[in-house]
């Protein structure tokens, strides 16, 4: 007899009800909840994959992590201290590296970027030969640099123009102390190629050589800005940083690639947020429609609901009767959006048939499981609460108040 609510939950949602209207509800709400469903998943696949394809420049420009000074802008690092980090198991490759602001000119146009100068090996860390569009990456042979797109267009400089050289200016760090002495180093090189990532990125990097940097800043052989590390797959911070801390003698941080650009994370996390917090308020405006199913069935079934309760049933029974069915519509509705969802996903994936607006590059998707996931645990919180809310006070909606209280008179 305990297994009475479960045989009829069923047979409520597969048997046809002898009114076409109610029928016609319930094919509705179930409708609902299976475009919903779909359209979550689907959503939350295609955030996934603008995601994978924004963070894709970052992995293409940024190392694995960085090691830099905890204090001050540079530090020293020794060939002994180099050969020691490239023992650690999990270091691939180690490349130490100068970053700094600079002012460029080229003839009459000025612009102020980043330096970047690199070691030959940085191309183990970084592919970022790869990235050139135009020209050759550095030689190492003398005073050479690569620009990004955006800074040779604000410029107007070209690739191998030996009439006309980019001027790199800083200031010195004794500048204008002693009066009549140039406050500023001043260092000339030739344009040997263009990278091309984003517009950010465009925009804001010129690559040196390393010697070139130290000289134009006027540091010391072994002093750099950081070293940039490439590492294993799934490589621990932690661990990373308990082997790396003891080589050096004052403090260092090691930050990961997501902390490099912790700003774009954090909108592409509060992005995602927003997109899953809107698409589950769609959700729960579907589940309305599974409200009024239940709603509709209840009133519908008051006279096979009496003779239940005749035979035997008990108001808390049939009341899990109406629950049961609200939680099948939500499962198998949500099963069947899932499904649809996943199957337009794949096929955009392996056949694509939607492009970006304006463009012929296929529109990024990405399928995971934790996705199906969040859509089901969100579709049964939401499902749960809406039939609750929907077969409270069941007794009253289904006329079995009166008759409890007839056969406790």
């Amino acid at each position: 007899m305990a297994a009475y609510p479960y045989k009829i939950a069923f047979r409520y949602f597969f048997a046809r009800s002898g009114k076409t209207v109610i029928n016609r509800i319930n094919r509705f709400a179930f409708l609902m909840v299976v475009i919903a469903t779909a359209s979550l998943f689907i959503v939350l696949s295609a955030f996934e994959g603008l995601k994978e394809f924004g963070v894709s420049f970052s992995a293409s420009f940024d190392p694995d992590y960085e090691i830099t000074p905890e204090e001050g802008k540079y530090f020293i690092v020794t060939d002994s201290l180099l050969a020691a980090l490239r023992e650690i198991p999990e270091i691939i490759a180690v490349a130490p590296l100068i970053e700094e602001k600079v002012f460029l000119s080229y003839e009459e146009k000025n612009q102020v970027a980043f330096l970047k100068g690199v070691a030959p090996n940085y191309t183990e860390v970084v592919a970022v030969e790869e990235l050139i569009a135009l020209g050759d990456w550095l030689t190492f042979n003398g005073a050479e640099v690569v620009l990004g797109f955006g800074i040779a267009g604000n410029l107007g400089a070209g690739i191998y123009d030996y009439s006309s050289f980019l001027k790199l200016t800083v200031p010195k760090k004794t500048g204008g102390r002693i009066l009549g002495q140039n406050p500023f180093n001043q260092e000339s090189a030739v344009v040997v190629g263009l990278y091309q990532i984003n517009e950010e990125l465009d925009k804001k990097y010129v690559f040196s050589q390393l010697e070139f940097a130290q000289k134009l800043l006027a540091l010391e052989s072994q002093q750099y800005s950081m070293l940039a590390l490439k590492t294993a797959p799934n490589t621990s911070k932690a661990i990373l940083f308990k082997q790396i801390e003891p080589l050096f003698k004052e403090g260092v941080r090691v930050q990961s690639r997501a902390e490099q650009n912790a700003a774009l994370y954090k909108m592409l996390n509060m992005e995602h947020l927003a997109i899953y917090l809107i698409f589950s308020l769609v959700m729960m405006i579907a589940l309305f429609n599974v409200i009024g199913a239940l709603i509709m069935m209840i009133l519908d079934k008051q006279d096979q609901l009496k003779i239940l309760y005749a035979m035997g049933a008990t108001p808390q029974g049939i009341h899990r009767v109406f629950f049961l069915l609200g939680i099948l519509i939500c499962t198998l509705g949500g099963g069947v959006g899932l499904l649809i969802g996943s199957a337009l996903v794949g096929l955009q994936s392996v056949a694509p048939f939607l492009s970006v607006p304006g463009t012929s590059l296929p529109y990024p998707v990405l399928f995971e499981f934790k996705n199906m996931g969040l859509v089901l645990l969100t579709l049964l919180v939401l499902g749960t609460l809406s039939t609750a809310w929907a077969t409270r006070g069941l007794n009253k909606k289904s006329g079995l108040s009166r008759l409890v209280e007839s056969k406790l008179v």
